[in-house]
């Protein structure tokens, strides 16, 4: 699954000289956390985030005069001067997998997307990479999503299937990943059923552990 496919092309974009009163107006009204900042041709400069704005804001130990004549000042300030430059940026071909990874390890929660020459085609988000995990998994169909933790050996998959196949329940689908430990692998089978007590019991009795898959889902985002 490539970017392309699952970035956001209706775009809130801002230029430098935008104040931050309007960026952090703007931003509130649209419900994002990241506006990108181009210039009048349409090349991505950098990006302004929702935490950029909150560190531009005085400190709420100052007197209340003094905060209200410091906010009033700050507000006026261009986002130009309080935006990342030159930002870390991908491709719309990038896999969906790859940008997860830079995401990871930058330690961002968007990744604006941009063609050769530097022009903002797109940005691509946690929440857009949540979208296409829901979609990965085909988990929009009634059913029960499990998270699996294995030993990283061989036939660990199949003793899953056996279970899962002797309760004659049907397999949606199913996604293999890294778990924290390198010597353990977090296996995703989707069962397209909601009665799934009887697989848990089965797993666990031959040593599965089985943990809640959103918290491992959520420990692979970016902390931001």
């Amino acid at each position: 699954m490539f970017v392309s496919g699952r970035m956001s092309k209706e775009l809130i974009t801002a230029g430098p000289d935008v104040t931050i009163f309007e960026a952090r107006t703007m931003m509130t009204e649209k419900n994002i956390r990241h506006l990108p900042v181009v210039d009048a041709a349409g090349k991505l400069i950098g990006i302004v985030t929702d935490r950029d704005v909150r560190d531009a804001m005085p400190s709420t130990l100052l007197k209340k005069t003094d905060y209200e004549l410091t906010l009033a000042k700050i507000m006026n300030y261009p986002i130009g001067d309080i935006m990342t430059k030159n930002p870390m940026t991908i491709k719309a071909y990038y896999t969906i997998q790859d940008s997860l990874l830079v995401m990871q390890k930058k330690k961002v929660g968007a990744l604006p997307v941009v063609d050769e020459e530097g022009y903002l085609k797109g940005i691509l988000s946690t929440r857009d990479l949540l979208t296409a995990f829901v979609n990965i998994m085909n988990i929009d169909e009634p059913g029960t999503l499990l998270c699996i933790v294995v030993k990283e050996q061989r036939g660990q998959m199949k003793k899953i299937v056996d279970i899962i196949t002797e309760e004659k329940i049907s397999l949606g689908s199913v996604l293999v990943a890294r778990f924290w430990d390198e010597e353990k692998r977090a296996i995703f089978p989707y069962l397209l059923t909601n009665n799934v007590i009887n697989v848990k019991k089965k797993l666990l009795e031959v040593g599965f552990e089985i943990i809640d898959p959103m918290k491992w889902y959520l420990e692979q985002l970016p902390k931001i």
